[in-house]
């Protein structure tokens, strides 16, 4: 029997160290292989301290992408200076027969060549790891007419459009902040709404 991936997904820490302390904390207890971060680890960019560390020290492989509160430039400074994490924002990987893929593109639902542009990113990480088992999609927007709208703001179309193209079998995101924890069914697709709500699940 294969082996299964145990995974931590969150978004919107926005500089919480004390969150990301709790967060690793619960990833060692739970025996957790894999950290993904939907975005919006920082406030602005206000400070990058104690927000990927914690999880290293407890050994544990982070995967993050780009919000709407901090550039890629910034994702990619922290996948550097730290040891098994990597920026997925337009890339992919497979572990353990699990292939991720990821965009942190902010697309606002208003502008179709943003939509555009999103889906093709994440399409052309897609391509890379279309034989593996299972496949989850990060990204940091919520999809357009998702149970997120609630809170009076739009999904990606992008998102959207990718969900329903590519179906992998989980699609995480974040963003609206009091959509944390909640889950739906587009398609074929789980779609786990994280925001600061962390979700631990087996793939």
């Amino acid at each position: 029997m294969e082996k299964k991936t145990r995974i931590l997904a969150i978004g919107d820490i926005h500089g919480d160290t004390g969150l990301v302390k709790k967060l690793a904390k619960r990833a060692k207890d739970e025996k957790v292989d894999l950290v993904i971060i939907a975005g919006d680890i920082t406030f602005g960019e206000s400070s990058l301290d104690n927000l990927i560390g914690p999880f290293i020290k407890e050994n544990k492989e982070v995967l993050i992408i780009p919000g709407n509160h901090e550039s890629n430039e910034t994702i990619n400074f922290l996948a550097e200076k730290y040891p098994n994490t990597k920026n997925i924002h337009g890339y992919s990987l497979i572990k353990n027969n699990v292939g991720i893929f990821g965009s942190g593109t902010v697309d606002w639902g208003l502008d179709g060549k943003a939509s555009k542009n999103l889906f093709k990113e994440l399409d052309k990480a897609n391509e890379k790891i279309k034989g593996a088992g299972k496949r989850i999609m990060v990204t940091h927007m919520h999809p357009r007419d998702s149970v997120s709208e609630f809170s009076g703001f739009p999904g990606s179309n992008g998102v959207k459009y990718a969900i329903k193209k590519l179906q992998p079998d989980i699609a995480i995101c974040a963003h609206i902040h009091e959509a944390g924890g909640i889950t739906e069914k587009v398609g074929k697709t789980k779609v786990i709404h994280v925001a600061r709500q962390a979700t631990i699940f087996d793939i």
